[in-house]
């Protein structure tokens, strides 16, 4: 099937030709400000005339009466109402919302067509540190970042994602040292957290290895190739416990996808030049800086961009701006999105406004930022004791606590409960991230996330279940395409599965997915009333039990697609 133009899309073109005939404007679709109507009986809503009447001088009630006058809705709706100040108010035909419905069966994109714009997008997301394992404040950046990876794919456009891995500066030097103490041959590290801490706890109080270290930070710096050697070792074995972490999360990084500080810092003295070749370079107490237009501090001070430091060393300013200036100028990048805390808006900010001014950066960057993960006292995640929470053990729990869900109505095996436990546990981590928007903190609870009832992925989770269960006793799905909605519920729900590719574009465009999630939701409540008013398999008819199979596939489909677009999966058995 080709796919189709959303309906609010639709609408939109149709309002604003109707617009320019009864008025002489040429307005473009987005402009018909057609939206989902929160009224009952009302699927649509066009606000335009408000805006238009004041354009032109005239009511706004005229306006909206001149562009329903115009409208040619082929059967699509019937004429709209004028409500209120202006509102133009559309109830879709059941028939044409029937036929368009019953269409989306043959579609495996459920109707969303490929955007005819595709982007190349760098997405940098996860970004944990070499030698320190992976913990809860590294869970959001994954999650969201996978996340909207799979939306912009969907959408049809390329995604470069690159995890930004801490793998250089001066906290190697101690780390490689301590590996040389204590590897006695056996490289391999059994905690890395506890190997980082060990080798903190020499540098401060081991003047004799502090030495050792810093003159190995040199070394690596200077590239020698034994110590280079060491370092690829704590790479490597860090490497592995990230790889495990994202394939127990469904995360779609690879070490492919790594391009870490130790990558950009071939790049990182290139960028020194340009900018002083720019001219956009002050020295500021022995050290190289920019001084971005426009960022003060509360004293009214200029904020610097320390590109580098006055011993000659980098920081991570300086690998920031390198890393934009590499998926700019080397690998073609229109969009650079940063998966990155909201703490960091303001770095961001001024990291783009030097990389505009060096002329790095002509298309789209933004800082996609996130709140925090709480704690049930309200404050950031954290062990009884003090500590921060291990990603690996936090999903783990999460597998043990579904794992008791799972069992209290699961008719499956040992082995089939075991695999469901995993699905439904990691499911809901992810969704509980996601379902909220993304930059408000929130308190992570496992009752609430695991519960059967309200928006959780358990609730979608047991409602793909059921329209698999019923298509099972079915016998399978009949042929044909034809879909009779008879019942209220019916046609609300052909009408929100409809609305699938709506959801997907306001998630996609706003870097939103808590818009899908919220929309995937509601959906799994329509199938739910219309399950209770609409017997399927022992419908009044062959032909109306036939086309409420039909509507329990498409929202089968439409929840799997949905949840496979947020990296969760949706078994077919509970």
């Amino acid at each position: 099937m080709q796919q189709t133009a959303d309906v609010t899309e639709e609408l939109a073109r149709r309002v604003v030709t109707a617009a320019g005939r009864a008025l002489d404007v040429e307005l473009a679709p987005e402009q018909a400000l057609v939206q989902v109507s929160p009224r009952d009986g009302v699927d649509y809503q066009a606000n335009l005339a408000m805006s238009l009447g004041k354009r032109l001088g005239r009511p706004p009630r005229e306006v909206a009466g001149l562009i329903a006058g115009a409208l040619e809705l082929d059967g699509i709706a019937d004429p709209p109402e004028i409500a209120g100040p202006g509102f133009l108010n559309f109830v879709l035909r059941t028939g044409w919302l029937a036929a368009r419905t019953g269409a989306l069966l043959g579609d495996s994109r459920l109707g969303v067509p490929e955007t005819t714009a595709p982007r190349r997008i760098a997405l940098d997301y996860s970004s944990p540190n070499v030698a320190k394992e992976m913990h809860v404040g590294h869970l959001r950046s994954s999650v969201i970042g996978d996340a909207l990876a799979r939306l912009l794919r969907f959408a049809g456009h390329e995604v470069l994602p690159h995890n930004h891995l801490g793998d250089w500066g001066t906290p190697f030097g101690m780390l490689i040292e301590h590996l040389l103490d204590v590897s006695a041959g056996q490289r391999a590290i059994a905690d890395l957290d506890a190997f980082y801490r060990e080798a903190r706890r020499k540098f401060d109080s081991d003047e004799a290895f502090a030495t050792r270290a810093r003159t190995r930070v040199v070394k690596l710096q200077s590239g020698d190739e034994d110590t280079l050697a060491v370092w690829q070792e704590l790479v490597d074995e860090s490497t592995r416990h990230f790889d495990e972490v994202y394939a127990l999360l469904g995360i779609s990084l690879t070490d492919k996808d790594i391009y870490g500080e130790s990558f950009y810092n071939p790049y990182l003295a290139a960028v020194v030049d340009d900018l002083e070749a720019a001219g956009l370079t002050e020295v500021s107490d022995g050290a190289i800086c920019v001084f971005p237009e426009g960022f003060r501090n509360r004293e009214g001070d200029r904020l610097p961009l320390i590109v580098r430091k006055r011993d000659g060393g980098y920081g991570y300013a300086a690998t920031d701006l390198a890393t934009v200036r590499y998926w700019t100028a080397e690998r073609g990048a229109t969009d650079l999105l940063y998966v990155v805390g909201t703490p960091q808006a303001q770095h961001f900010a001024m990291l783009f406004a030097t990389c505009r001014a060096a002329g790095w950066l002509t298309g789209h960057a933004e800082h996609i930022g996130f709140g925090t993960v709480l704690g049930a006292d309200g404050k950031a995640m954290r062990t009884r004791a003090g500590e921060t929470v291990k990603l690996a053990d936090l999903l783990g729990e999460a597998v043990t606590q579904a794992a008791t869900v799972v069992a209290e109505r699961s008719e499956l095996d040992a082995a089939g409960q075991a695999e469901v436990a995993r699905a439904v546990g990691i499911g809901a981590v992810k969704y509980a991230d996601l379902s909220g928007d993304r930059e408000r903190d929130y308190v992570f609870a496992w009752d609430r996330m695991l519960a059967k009832e309200g928006n959780t992925s358990v609730y979608l989770q047991y409602a793909h279940a059921r329209t698999q269960s019923i298509i099972r006793k079915a016998g399978g799905l009949p042929d044909g395409t034809d879909v009779l909605l008879e019942a209220p519920a019916e046609r609300a729900l052909a009408l929100k599965l409809l609305r699938f590719g709506e959801a997907l574009k306001a998630a996609t465009s706003a870097y939103a997915p808590h818009k899908l999630c919220t929309y995937l939701y509601e959906t799994a409540v329509a199938f739910s009333r219309f399950f209770e008013d609409c017997p399927v398999l022992k419908a009044p008819s062959p032909e109306l039990r036939a086309s409420r199979l039909r509507l329990t596939a498409l929202t089968s489909r439409t929840l799997a697609l949905g949840l496979s677009l947020l990296g969760i999966e949706a078994p077919e058995r509970l």
